[in-house]
């Protein structure tokens, strides 16, 4: 009898398994066809069945031991909360992708696949709109979660030039919403108005968690390689957004909008650096080219997962990436500028909790 000369399924690994955007993926791989086992890696075992746990810490050096029979690596574990401590935020994600690029490497892994984000591009009045995926990285260097992205970003270059038999792809998507997110950009629509600076409106993209988890399967099969940017499908004006979220914007120049914002991220009052802000006033629209050209389309319009967005805000109130107790928020949010940049009420609130 003649002897199949179809190829045999791959073994996929996805570390941080066990919770938010490792678990989604995790259970959609595990219905998948198109892998001969998956493995789920994380520091605790989750609830997803039909897939093989392994309880350990991505950055502990002995790693290449345990993914010693795995063909493809999801790499989703990792820190990119707006509220941790910057310095051990970015020594957990450095050490975590240091560790699993070079275990991958050592175990002879086929292809490895990293999230970033399109935030890595930068976000500035002269963008063009969309950015095509080979736009050079512009974003500026700081202590927050785009900067964790860039140094993430510049282990995995220096990998593929250290191991040349690696093959690597990176995701970077759109600003992600669904649910469990909490970003810059979803704590921007917790707030009483939204921010705009004089003479640029921005554009707003959205990339849902259901659409990065589909990316995220394609790339694992190798249908997508190199640099991805994933996102829905064009982008919305502000003037829209402003329509859909019922929530009116408020202008300011650029130069108080973001010396102030530093001053209060230095004081401790904002959790994420005043260049997060760019994010939320300039475009950084994504042309998805290699997901569109590989017969990827998302199942979420930007609308669609605006209006989502909304309704997971559960009354949430936050000024400048601070989110504020219900009544400290009806006491500082009366005026525009509360709404935008912080108020004296704030500093003078956190000011006098220090003193006690």
């Amino acid at each position: 009898m003649p002897t199949s000369k179809r190829p045999r399924q791959p073994v996929v690994a996805v570390t941080g398994a066990a919770s938010g955007l490792g678990r989604e993926l995790l259970s959609r791989l595990a219905t998948s066809g198109d892998f001969r086992r998956v493995v789920a890696i994380d520091e605790q075992r989750g609830d997803v069945q039909d897939v093989t746990w392994r309880v350990l810490d991505v950055r502990d050096p002995l790693l290449a031991n345990r993914i010693s029979d795995i063909d493809v690596l999801i790499h989703l574990a990792g820190d990119f909360a707006l509220d941790s401590d910057p310095g051990e935020r970015r020594a957990y994600n450095l050490r975590a992708a240091q560790t699993v690029l070079t275990a991958s490497a050592a175990a002879r892994v086929r292809r490895v696949v990293l999230v970033t984000s399109a935030m890595v591009y930068g976000a500035a009045a002269d963008n063009p709109v969309p950015l095509p995926e080979e736009s050079a990285v512009a974003a500026e260097p700081d202590t927050g979660v785009v900067g964790d992205y860039l140094e993430i970003e510049g282990v995995a270059r220096l990998a593929a030039r250290s191991h040349p038999g690696l093959e690597l792809t990176v995701l970077r998507p759109a600003a992600v919403v669904g649910p469990g997110m909490d970003t810059v950009i979803t704590r921007h629509f917790e707030a009483p108005r939204l921010l705009t600076v004089k003479g640029c409106s921005p554009r707003w993209q959205f990339c849902h968690i259901d659409d990065l988890v589909s990316a995220l399967e394609m790339a694992a099969r190798g249908l997508v390689t190199g640099v991805v940017a994933v996102g829905s499908d064009g982008w919305l004006e502000h003037d829209k957004v402003e329509e859909l979220s019922g929530i009116r914007g408020f202008e300011l120049p650029a130069g108080l909008t973001f010396g102030t914002a530093q001053r209060l991220h230095r004081l401790g009052i904002t959790p994420a650096p005043a260049t997060d802000l760019h994010y939320v006033v300039y475009p950084w629209v994504v042309d998805c080219a290699k997901l569109r050209e590989a017969g990827w389309k998302p199942s979420w319009s930007n609308e669609a997962a605006l209006e989502q967005l909304l309704r997971l805000r559960e009354n949430r109130t936050t000024v400048v990436g601070r989110r504020l107790p219900v009544k400290e928020a009806t006491l500082t949010a009366a005026g525009a500028t509360v709404a935008v940049i912080g108020t004296a009420a704030i500093v003078r609130q956190v000011r006098k909790k220090r003193r006690i």
